[in-house]
């Protein structure tokens, strides 16, 4: 098993399959776009494991509180992990996470966005370590597509090669 994965399983966290979306939602986009040695993944909101659209949905601050925003964010963490297992092959082709960018839902006066995006941040650093797992990001506020609290997108570096 690769190490990522193994990390994964004895963390009791699994892959979920790809976001599934209401019927007449079109999103013509890849998920994963590798050029050379650089994969740029899309924006992602958590799903359960089998790719519906996780809850609470809501605006932080709000509906959702900022501990449900952070668990919301590791699996938005994983829905990145799982789209870029489907593009590269293999997590341990990783070789540098490079950006995040994350987008929170938030409600009116809610301004602690990166509390919240510490649980995307958090679960990386965890699974690759400071070498791997170290990378820039930024967390604003604004309203998120689907009414999700979290969506991030990211960058990678990896040996492209399958």
């Amino acid at each position: 098993m690769a190490i990522i994965e193994q990390r994964l399983a004895e963390m009791g966290l699994e892959l979920p399959e790809s976001l599934k979306v209401r019927e007449g939602l079109r999103m013509p986009f890849v998920w994963v776009r590798v050029r050379g040695n650089r994969a740029y993944i899309s924006g992602h909101v958590a799903c359960n494991r089998d790719g519906t659209l996780a809850t609470p949905l809501g605006k932080v601050g709000g509906e959702v509180s900022p501990e449900q925003g952070y668990a919301s964010a590791r699996l938005v963490a994983l829905a990145h992990l799982a789209s870029l297992k489907r593009a590269v092959g293999n997590l341990d082709r990783v070789t540098a996470w490079l950006r995040v960018f994350a987008m929170v839902n938030v409600a009116p006066g809610f301004d602690e966005t990166p509390l919240v995006t510490n649980g995307y941040s958090d679960l990386i650093l965890e699974l690759y370590g400071p070498n791997v797992g170290a990378h820039t990001r930024s967390s604003i506020g604004m309203a998120v597509p689907l009414n999700a609290p979290v969506n991030c997108e990211a960058e990678v570096e990896s040996t492209g090669d399958r």
